[in-house]
């Protein structure tokens, strides 16, 4: 009985370390760009099951490395939503990297700061900033992580969507500092109930007062409607969306989508007939689970096998 017991101890200690080296924290800067002296602190909730972090000061990169990693694997940098005034770390952080590690492949979740006169200079280039920083870390450190440089891509949920679609229409001006001109492109974009415009009725009104303001000018809505932005050098982009999402209307995706069709990039998009808003890795009203879906897209456009 007391063997039983030791072994089963030592085991969940293993299982315990092995999970606590597949995770670290990295610092996005050691001095922060476009930051102002402050006392903000962050919040931070991460015991709900969708998580909740706001004020964030303190950018960073949490990497997930799978137990069973595949050989210069594709890498993901999953930007999670909060309408660009909370990040959700687990729903759409946290339980999504853990659902690529399982299939063999290298994530990050980015905490990123959220728009603020308090804690910025110009707080509508920071959120994009963070994700320059975070692409750029993964392509520059490529090697240590065993994943394949030309195989990184973006991902973001809700507003997190916005700015994952943001870096991939973006990505030509560096707001970094970037020496090495290491390609701030992502390979590719995974963009889930994601907002897309700043236009007209459709938009979420919360997430583009939070960046740039309600009052923004035409030519300032227009940069940050990314549909508006797509080129035909924008990376291959797989899209999630709900047909009854009452918060940022479906019609972000379809017109991303149509955008994207248009300048003859490579594109899929899955839109449910329920779902609503927020729904993160299990849409409740289907069986369906779009990250198969997606996997499967990722395997059709060679970035994974």
């Amino acid at each position: 009985m007391k063997i039983s017991f030791i072994i089963s101890v030592l085991a969940i200690m293993l299982i315990s370390n092995a999970q606590l080296k597949a995770q670290s924290i990295i610092p996005l800067y050691q001095v922060i760009p476009n930051s102002k002296k402050n006392v903000v602190k962050e919040v931070n909730d991460t015991t709900s099951k969708r998580g909740k972090v706001s004020n964030v000061v303190d950018p960073t990169l949490t990497v997930y490395l799978p137990q069973n990693p595949k050989p210069n694997s594709m890498a993901v940098i999953i930007c999670p939503g909060g309408g660009y005034s909370y990040l959700v770390v687990n729903g759409e952080g946290a339980d999504v990297a853990r659902a690529f590690n399982a299939r063999g492949i290298v994530a990050f979740v980015l905490k990123y700061r959220l728009p603020s006169d308090l804690i910025m200079q110009n707080r509508e280039i920071g959120p994009l900033q963070d994700a320059q920083r975070a692409l750029q870390i993964a392509r520059t450190r490529a090697a240590e992580w065993h994943i394949d440089p030309a195989k990184i891509g973006i991902m973001g949920f809700s507003a997190g969507g916005h700015l994952a679609s943001t870096l991939a229409t973006h990505y030509q001006k560096a707001l970094i500092d970037n020496p090495d001109n290491v390609s701030l492109r992502p390979d590719f974009a995974l963009l889930l109930y994601p907002v897309i415009t700043f236009q007209d009725s459709i938009l979420h009104k919360g997430s583009k007062k939070a960046l740039i303001g309600e009052n923004a000018s035409p030519e300032k809505v227009k940069e940050y409607s990314n549909e508006l932005q797509v080129t035909s050098d924008t990376p291959p982009t797989f899209l999630v969306a709900a047909s009854n999402d009452k918060v940022v209307p479906v019609a972000n995706s379809i017109n991303y989508y149509i955008a994207l069709q248009k300048h003859g990039v490579k594109a899929e998009m899955h839109i449910y007939q329920e779902g609503g808003h927020g729904f993160g890795l299990n849409n409740p009203t289907t069986k369906d689970k779009w990250i198969d879906h997606c996997y499967n897209w990722l395997i059709a456009n060679h970035f994974t096998n």
